[in-house]
């Protein structure tokens, strides 16, 4: 029997910001029991990539699990993949970052483990040719890809039972292909065909190494897979297999087959990630025809031969396909740059390195994207990648010695669109403006609690809603399949739940509709917006006063056949948490009203729960913040969030009609399809009727108050005389 190597690398992930329970249960289900199984056979070797999240959490929650993994490190069982700390997908920061993410990570790892950190998991195998540069420079040899990467670059499944050398600027790394028959193979595939497979490609490439490197995650906590892997005994089985064949497969680790086996030549890679993920970067409509294209030739002979060469998107683009990806973006961008400018200047206080840690955390990526896996959808991952951004900038406040109360206000091409955004701060708020695009506020960062309020989500077509609008719900019925090929609704009228938003979910959006539009048709952007405002640009300029600063915005527009002038200011004090919002309309007509609204929304207030619910003015409750509200003539609309602990208070100088509703989403993940709560909608909105001079205007106070948990804490996260 000829022989050949097998390399298991597993990749163990929890993002910044997932729920406790959910990090327990993996525990549990996936990252305990399977190295309770491993441990039993001693002649298997494999390598472990653990996500700096997810050790993290396993430092301070089950210490003893990574105790018996450094025992498995000393007697070379277990190799140790080191990586970026925080998980990046390394093309959406830095290169300054990407090594300190590295390096930062080996030193950890080989300070608690006792490892030689030699090879490196490469986060959603997102690759591009210059990544190899940082990669050597921070003192990693190898990396393990998809044979996708290596296909797009031309090459045949028969040349890929091995590893390759890459290089750019001179610096040399060893990449190897991972098998996607075997990541769709293991643990979905009975133990004995997985031999089978290992058996032909020994006999095709006899003394060669075939790599599987995959989520570990995919070993109990995938639906259906702790029953299938522990229960139903498949990884008892497998290994056992593996055990019994020893005589011909030699279950190896990267750095082994590195060190014994030569290269099989060398090669560049084009940008790419595995397989589905560049389908998940597509625009929704080219992601729809390229399934549908797949699908239709899939039986044809030719299919084989050409499928190859058909690739999907450009990772990148997840910054197009969701704006609020690159909100996100463009945020941590400016906190690595303000960090590096602070560490030009030689500064390596305490203060710098947790702000720098902050800001790693700031980047882990799976609420940059989003498929059968990421999460942008997620709110609570959203919020977690603000809160550790938000703490980061308040630590560069505190190392540049800034104190007691300010405000200031930046104009600056903030998100790379070669237009100017503003950005007005003080002590206990930052707000982002964007007068290029209908003059919104984009942002509305809370300091005392770390929360961006307009962290919200936009309802947008996905290529699956078209599996949700069919009814195509195939239910729990207990098998065991891949998640790619799993259809499971987690609750029942999905269907009726899909829509889609004609503007983003942000804030000061100036909207007109027809005197008689309704709550439902604008909930649901079915009401006609007669205005020519919300995506247009306005011209903006900034006034200051030592102790107070305005951005007054303003723009000639239309509403149907009518030209109508609006300028709003936003005003904001040193030491308030109170912003000030104007508005003028103007060259009104005499003879009709104009319906006109300003739509605000917040995000990071869950609906469904009692002790997150609107108020009236008179602090009165008027239900739950997921209920819909039609309010007639009323002083002040507040919505209160007792766990986050802040109330927020809309009061306009002029009676005032009040729209309220939920933004849902159905949206995918690993369970299913399911419904997610993204953020509060509020539209104040007036029958506008113009005095003498066709002007109308009105003022409102959007004051946030953040008592409630700062009154949990000894001091506020962030002491008002250090920020």
């Amino acid at each position: 029997m000829n022989r050949i190597r097998l390399a298991l690398v597993l990749h163990n992930h929890q993002p910044i910001g997932n729920f406790d329970h959910v990090f327990e249960q993996a525990y549990q289900e996936s990252y305990l029991p399977f190295l309770d199984v491993f441990s039993r056979y001693d002649p298997l070797r494999m390598a472990l990539h653990t996500s700096g999240p997810l050790i993290e959490w396993l430092d301070r929650r089950h210490p003893d699990y990574l105790d018996r993994l450094a025992e498995l490190v000393a007697t070379g069982r277990v190799e140790i993949v080191g990586g970026a700390f925080h998980e990046p997908i390394l093309a959406m920061i830095p290169a300054r970052d990407r090594l300190g993410q590295i390096r930062s990570y080996t030193r950890w790892l080989e300070k608690r483990l006792g490892a030689k950190v030699r090879g490196m998991w490469m986060p959603e195998r997102v690759w591009e040719q210059s990544f190899t540069r940082d990669l050597v420079d921070a003192g990693i040899e190898y990396t393990v890809l998809d044979d996708f990467h290596f296909k797009n670059a031309g090459l045949e499944d028969s040349e890929l039972a091995g590893y390759y050398l890459t290089e750019d600027e001179g610096r040399v790394l060893a990449v190897f292909p991972g098998s996607e028959r075997l990541r769709y193979l293991i643990p979905f595939g009975m133990p004995e065909k997985n031999i089978e497979y290992l058996a032909e490609m020994a006999e095709q490439h006899p003394n060669t190494l075939l790599v599987f490197g995959d989520d570990g995650e995919k070993f109990g906590t995938w639906p259906e897979t702790h029953k299938h892997c522990y229960r139903d005994g498949w990884l008892e089985r497998f290994f056992s297999a593996l055990v019994e064949n020893r005589d011909w497969i030699r279950v190896t680790t990267p750095s082994e087959a590195l060190d014994n086996m030569p290269p099989l030549g060398k090669i560049y890679l084009p940008d790419s990630s595995y397989r589905e993920m560049t389908e998940w970067a597509l625009p929704v409509r080219q992601q729809r025809e390229m399934e549908e294209a797949s699908h239709a030739l899939r039986d044809d002979p030719r299919w084989h031969r050409v499928r190859r060469f058909v690739r999907g998107g450009f990772w990148r683009n997840f910054k197009v396909k969701y704006p609020e990806a690159d909100e996100m973006y463009a945020r941590m961008m400016m906190v690595s740059r303000r960090l590096a400018e602070l560490q030009a200047t030689g500064s390596t206080s305490d203060t710098i390195q947790q702000a720098r840690d902050e800001l790693y955390r700031g980047q882990c990526n799976c609420s940059y994207w989003h498929g059968a896996f990421g999460g942008i959808y997620l709110p609570h991952l959203r919020n977690a990648v603000y809160r550790h951004l938000i703490r980061a900038e308040g630590l560069l406040d505190r190392a540049a010695g800034r104190q007691d109360q300010w405000v200031e206000a930046v104009a600056d091409d903030f998100d790379f669109d070669a237009r100017r955004e503003v950005r007005l701060a003080n002590d206990r708020m930052v707000a982002l403006v964007a007068p290029g695009r209908g003059g919104r506020l984009y942002e509305l960062d809370v300091r005392a609690i770390e929360h961006n309020l307009l962290a919200t989500l936009a309802r947008r077509p996905e290529a699956y809603h078209e599996k949700v609008l069919r009814g195509e719900n195939q239910g729990g019925n207990g098998d065991c399949a891949s998640i790619h090929d799993r259809v499971v609704f987690k609750q029942a009228g999905l269907d009726e739940r899909v829509q889609y938003d004609d503007h983003p979910r942000k804030s000061l959006l100036d909207l007109f509709y027809d005197p008689d539009a309704t709550l439902d048709d604008v909930a649901a952007c079915r009401a006609r917006q007669a205005g020519d405002f919300a995506h247009a640009r306005y011209d903006a300029r900034v006034r200051r006063n030592p102790n107070r600063i305005q951005v007054q915005l303003s723009r000639e527009g239309r509403v149907d056949d009518l030209p109508v002038k609006i300028t709003k200011g936003i005003t904001l004090d040193a030491g308030s948490s109170v912003l000030e919002i104007a508005y003028l309309l103007e060259n009104l007509p005499q003879d009709r009203l104009l319906h006109f609204a300003v739509e605000l929304n917040f995000a990071g207030l869950p609906a469904g729960a009692d002790d997150r619910y609107f108020r009236d003015a008179e602090g009165d409750r008027l239900g739950r913040l997921g209920e819909r509200l039609d309010l007639a003539d009323a002083a002040g609309l507040g919505l209160s969030d007792e766990w986050l602990g802040i109330d927020l208070n809309l009061t306009p100088n002029r009676p005032t009609r009040f729209w309220a509703f939920p933004i849902e989403t159905v949206s995918q993940s690993e369970g299913g399809f399911e419904l997610v709560h993204q953020s509060v909608a509020v539209l104040p909105h007036w029958l506008v009727k113009a005095d003498s001079d066709g002007r109308w205007s009105v003022m409102m106070r959007l004051a946030l108050d953040t008592a409630r948990a700062e009154a949990r804490f000894e001091r506020p996260l962030l002491e008002p005389a250090a920020v």
